[in-house]
C-alpha cells in the first residue's frame, strides 16, 4: 500500500513500541497533569481533563493494549486528538517526533497480542517499524 509522501504522522512510544497518528487527527500534546476518576469507567479510561474550559476524557493505551501499568515520566505527555467531533486525550510515554513512511504495508491479523483492526498499517522506517493506529478502532474498542 503506498501513502502520499507528504502524509505526516505524530510518532510516538508505549513502551519498547512505535506507533503514529495521523497529524491530521492530533489536535495538540500537552504534558501529563491531574486527572479527576470517572467511577464505574473501564480500566483504560484513567479520567477527564480540564482543557482551557473543555472536559476531555484520557484513555491510556498502555491499558488498553494490555500492558503493565503507567509509570509517568518526564517524557510522558496526552496527545489530544479529535475523534467525531469530541476531543480524547491519549497518554503515550513519549513523542517522538513528525514523519512521514514512504513504505505502508498492510497489518497483520495480529500485531505483538494486539487486533491488527487497531492499526492502518505498518510503517517502514531505518529505525524499525511503526504501527500506524486506526483511532476509529482504537477509541471504540471495548
Amino acid at each position: 500500500m503506498q501513502i502520499a509522501a507528504e502524509e505526516q504522522y505524530v510518532e510516538f512510544g508505549i513502551g519498547d513500541e512505535g506507533y503514529a497518528i495521523k497529524i491530521s487527527d492530533v489536535h495538540e500534546i500537552i504534558r501529563v497533569q491531574n486527572m479527576t476518576d470517572i467511577p464505574n469507567s473501564q480500566a483504560y479510561v484513567k479520567g477527564v481533563i480540564n482543557l482551557r474550559g473543555k472536559i476531555v476524557p484520557i484513555v491510556s493505551l498502555r491499558s488498553l493494549f494490555a500492558m503493565a501499568d503507567d509509570q509517568f515520566t518526564k517524557a510522558s505527555r496526552i496527545v489530544v486528538v479529535h475523534h467525531q467531533e469530541e476531543s480524547i486525550g491519549i497518554i503515550v510515554d513519549r513523542v517522538n517526533r513528525v514523519t512521514t513512511f514512504s513504505d505502508i504495508q498492510p497489518p497483520p491479523d495480529r500485531v505483538g497480542g494486539i487486533s491488527g483492526a487497531y492499526f492502518i498499517g505498518i510503517g517502514i522506517t531505518p529505525a524499525g517499524l511503526i504501527g500506524i493506529l486506526k483511532l476509529d478502532e482504537v477509541l471504540i474498542a471495548q
